[in-house]
């Protein structure tokens, strides 16, 4: 098991920005994977961000590439997804997620399926 807790959600204006985080307990935190997932009300599950172990691969969902940046600090157990000029169809839960894999999803990890589990969510709305 690896649990997941998301925070840093919550409500913001339109061009705002906000850091969510995402804390992953145990001592292999560095052989994980990690991602950010978000669903906005009424639709699907969509890809955000994900970071390689190290840190030095990611890869973004178009929709915010330029606008979010996904780090990481695995001394801490943590991942971060900062969001800058925020836009309404940003709102949605965000999720975090841990893929265990053996190799790093490269354009693959908009894949649900390569994440082995995932957090609770947390909240943004952003207002226009």
């Amino acid at each position: 098991q690896v649990p997941l807790v998301e925070s840093g959600g919550g409500l913001v204006q339109a061009g705002g920005s906000l850091r969510l985080s995402c804390a992953a307990s145990g001592r292999t935190f560095g052989s994980y994977a990690m991602g950010w997932f978000r669903q906005a009300p009424g639709k699907e599950r969509e890809f955000v961000a994900a970071i390689s172990r190290s840190g030095l691969s990611t890869h973004y969902s178009d929709s915010v590439k330029d606008r979010f940046t996904i780090t990481r600090d695995n001394a801490k157990g943590m991942v971060y997804l900062q969001m800058n000029n925020l836009k309404p169809e940003d709102t949605a839960d965000y999720y975090c997620a841990a893929d265990l894999g053996p190799i790093w999803c490269g354009i693959y990890c908009y894949r649900e399926a390569e994440y082995d589990y995932w957090g609770q969510g947390t909240q943004v709305t952003v207002s226009s």
